[in-house]
This record gives structure tokens, sequence and C-alpha cells, in this order.
């Protein structure tokens, strides 16, 4: 089977963004300025001593990430959730909610949170996508595993996907170059209310290419 990728780049007013425009068999998938499934799933909260059910329906009004991998106890996954933990902050100043995504189950998610120092940085919801529906209306499904790829999505309050990352086994992600995403997106938004934060040394909203990253 041949998969052929074609990256396009999708110029808004202030910045660009990448979509990704993927064909299989003569048939294209393309999921930017797409709306997201609705989906009800169980997720473990960190903090929270009963699980939890996460509805794609209360995530109106908020701009969300997920943030999809392939399985608990691997070796790359800790250290990129590890990484997006440690820009969990800089997320909430913005009003992003993060939820991490694979199809194992929520006590699967659970334990590994207890038992991994790494993982158990992390203080946003972990939801179990043990059906697969999930990971499927995302298109990052390995059906013949039944595992998800490393996939990353930015949703805006109106449950439009407006940013996409898929890399492959062993190309991680980078969570400070994710952050800066969410300003470029939401300049394609109005009335996003997102406004200017500092996170770390880096000021997101500000320099030439985001300049004003506020929505007036």
């Amino acid at each position: 089977m041949q998969i052929r990728i074609i990256i396009i780049l999708d110029t808004f007013h202030y910045g660009n963004l990448i979509t990704f425009r993927a064909q299989k068999k003569g048939t294209s998938m393309l999921l930017i300025d797409t709306k997201i499934a609705t989906f009800q799933a169980t997720a473990f909260e960190p903090g929270n001593s009963d699980f939890i059910t996460v509805d794609s329906s209360e995530m109106a009004g908020k701009w969300s990430i997920f943030f999809f991998y392939p399985a608990d106890f691997t070796y790359v996954c800790p250290t990129e959730l590890e990484d997006l933990a440690n820009h969990y902050d800089g997320f909430q100043e913005m009003g992003v909610d993060l939820y991490a995504v694979s199809t194992d189950s929520h006590f699967c998610h659970k334990a590994w949170h207890e038992s991994s120092d790494a993982v158990g940085k992390i203080q946003f919801k972990m939801v179990s996508d043990n059906t697969f529906e999930i990971s499927r209306s995302f298109q990052v499904l390995r059906e013949n595993e039944g595992r998800s790829e490393r996939g990353t999505f930015l949703v805006d309050p109106d449950g439009v996907i407006k940013y996409l990352e898929i890399s492959c086994e062993g190309v991680g992600r980078d969570a400070s170059n994710l952050i800066q995403k969410v300003p470029d997106a939401a300049r394609s938004y109005q009335n996003s209310g997102i406004p200017t934060v500092v996170v770390g040394d880096h000021n997101y909203g500000e320099g030439s290419s985001r300049e004003h990253a506020a929505m007036e």
C-alpha cells in the first residue's frame, strides 16, 4: 500500500499553518477546517479520585488540543507527554484544554501516571479510546494494530480542526513549537479571546510573525 503525503501551506493574515492532505488509493483525506465527530469516552484525570466521562459537546466554546500517542508504558511517549506537561501552564493561560489520547484503558492510564516520574507530571486528562472511535474519526488509527499514530490536533471553539501534525515512530513532537501555533490559529478565528502570554523565556504573540496575537 502506497500513501502519498502532500504538504500545503495554508496562509492566514498573520502567519502560516501547515495542512496535510493524504492521498490513499486516490481518496483525499483532508481534515483541516472540518468539524470533529461527537464522542464520549472514559478518562483518567490526575487529582480526581474517580474516572470521568469526556464529552465532545462540553468542549464547545474552548480551544482544545488532542495529543494522540501509540501506547502507555513505551519509551518515546513519556518524553513527549512530559514535554507537553511542562508547557501545561502556558496552554492554560491561553485557555487551551489538553487531552492525551491512546487506545489503552483508563485503568492503564492511571497505572502509568502513578508509576512514571515523567508521566506523573501530567495534569491534563488522559482519554481512553479503547473503542477506537476517536482515533478512527481523526484518521490516526492503525487498524491492524489497534493503536494510534502520533497525531496532534488543534481544535477551535466551534469544534473545527485548525492545525494538525502526524509523525512516524521515533519522530518526537515539540510542545514549545506547538504552543506557538495557538496564536497563529487564533488569528484565523474571530473573537477568539486568546491573549499574548509569556511562557518561560518565550513571549508568544509578539515578534515579527506574531505581533498582536490577541484578537481585538
